[in-house]
């Protein structure tokens, strides 16, 4: 063997790595987490079966996601590093984006602060004004398909659905994507809530479609909930050819304009698209003063906190109602003493299991506070029951149709907080409760909670 030859990298193979746990699932693949054994650098492996790619005729998602792949060399992307295959499996060896979706912080927090929602939306507008610079169309952007890197800044993944165009390109009207073939009727590409009105009937491929995307994921961001929500697919598309949503209460004015701006039904009229200026205008907008578009990738991002907007039956002071000093009345309000004898336990069972409608969700657990309580997701919210019980539980229930709709998970780790005398939050590890006592009780809820873990957890 010569010299050349030696230095010339060989092919790299399963065996080049150590493979961890599962990260990610699609249709057609495995995501692992593993670690190369010659850099100790850690990756993300997708694994397709070569198989399940055949029988599925999957083979022109696989090979244009390599395609744009090879073509992306942006900081808000995944990089990909290497592509190598054996037998049976292909392999795309991916950057690792450690701290997972921005669908994971929205389900956590329920909706976005303004400051975090204009930084991540600028980030997605940056990222998409490179894509379509180099004639690609993402066609699936949703909050799951965009990952969080080390640092907190995106990057955009799952390009199996994506369009790449030469210039001035355009679909017939009546072909599909892939194939320039006629499609279903009601064929699609991409996921129902934030897919396009064009790219549902089947027309042409625009690069706004991913621009109609991004106002979805804005709303959401702000309210907590996609603009085109139903009980089921068709309804979701009837919604969007029609263009029918609302904004909640206190969705900001400048950020309405924008999202108004994006969800237009003509694909050739939404802000950011080529005839309507491109991205300057886009950027130039309103709810972007202050970026920096330069050097967004290099600023620390914000910390995510949830949106939660004052309003004159909402102040944002908890104390403005308590009245100075500590006697011996005020004592009394603060200290609620819950412990109770076996034999008080019993009566109050057997008189709740016959005054209380309640208490047939709970368990045979004794209530030890109960109210209605409006159980917030971003600017939406469910009425609801809460019932705090011994065990210790949280039930909520719906009370209109007196069904269980599930529990609050209690640990060691679950931190009552209040914000003010109507809202205060639940945090657990995996999500916080936003949550509304129209009543005014919410200091009620947060001391007789706090009560109930140290009984249970103090001491553990």
């Amino acid at each position: 063997m010569n010299s050349t030859e030696a230095k010339k990298p060989s092919k790299k193979t399963p065996n080049d790595f150590l493979f961890g746990k599962v990260i990610g699932e699609g249709s057609y693949s495995t995501v692992y987490l593993a670690k190369e054994i010659s850099t100790g650098k850690e990756f993300a492996i997708k694994v397709l079966e070569k198989k399940h790619i055949m029988r599925e005729r999957k083979t022109q998602y696989v090979m244009r996601e390599k395609e744009v792949l090879m073509k992306l060399n942006h900081q808000f992307f995944i990089r990909l590093y290497y592509t190598f295959q054996d037998a049976d499996r292909l392999y795309f060896v991916l950057s690792y984006a450690r701290n997972g979706e921005l669908l994971d912080f929205l389900h956590k927090v329920s909706s976005f602060d303004e400051e975090c929602s204009r930084f991540y939306t600028a980030e997605i507008v940056s990222a998409l004004e490179y894509l379509h610079g180099h004639g690609i169309i993402h066609r699936d952007l949703k909050p799951e398909n965009i990952l969080l890197s080390d640092e907190m800044h995106i990057q955009i993944t799952d390009f199996g659905s994506a369009k790449i165009l030469k210039k001035g390109d355009n679909l017939k009207e009546g072909e599909s994507p892939e194939s320039g073939q006629p499609t279903r009727k009601n064929s699609f590409v991409g996921t129902a809530h934030y897919v396009s009105p064009e790219v549902l009937t089947s027309k042409n491929a625009y690069y706004s479609s991913d621009l109609w995307a991004l106002g979805c994921i804005l709303y959401q961001l702000l309210s907590g909930e996609p603009p085109f929500r139903g009980s089921h697919e068709y309804q979701i598309f009837q919604k969007i050819t029609k263009l029918e949503y609302e904004f909640p209460d206190g969705f900001k004015p400048v950020a309405r304009d924008l999202v108004e701006k994006l969800l237009v039904l003509d694909p050739t009229k939404r802000l950011g698209c080529e005839e309507m200026g491109g991205y300057g205008p886009l950027k130039a907008h309103k709810y972007f003063e202050g970026i920096k578009w330069e050097t967004l990738g290099e600023k620390k991002p914000p910390d995510i906190i949830p949106y939660l907007p004052a309003t004159s039956s909402n102040p944002e002071n908890c104390w403005s109602r308590l009245r100075p000093g500590l006697d011996d009345a005020r004592i009394g309000e603060i200290i609620t003493q819950t412990i109770i004898t076996d034999d008080e336990r019993k009566r109050r069972l057997e008189e709740q299991a016959q005054k209380n409608e309640y208490h047939k969700f709970v368990e045979g657990n004794l209530i030890l506070k109960q109210g209605l309580i409006d159980k917030r997701k971003g600017l939406f919210a469910r009425r609801r029951m809460l019932l705090l019980t011994e065990g210790p539980h949280l039930y909520y229930v719906d009370p209109s149709h007196k069904v269980l709709k599930g529990q609050i998970p209690w640990s060691k780790e679950l931190r009552p907080e209040r914000k003010n005398f109507k809202i205060f939050f639940i945090h657990t590890p995996n999500r916080t409760y936003y949550l509304e006592d129209p009543q005014s009780h919410a200091p009620d809820w947060v001391e007789m909670i706090e009560e109930v873990w140290q009984r249970y957890y103090s001491k553990k």
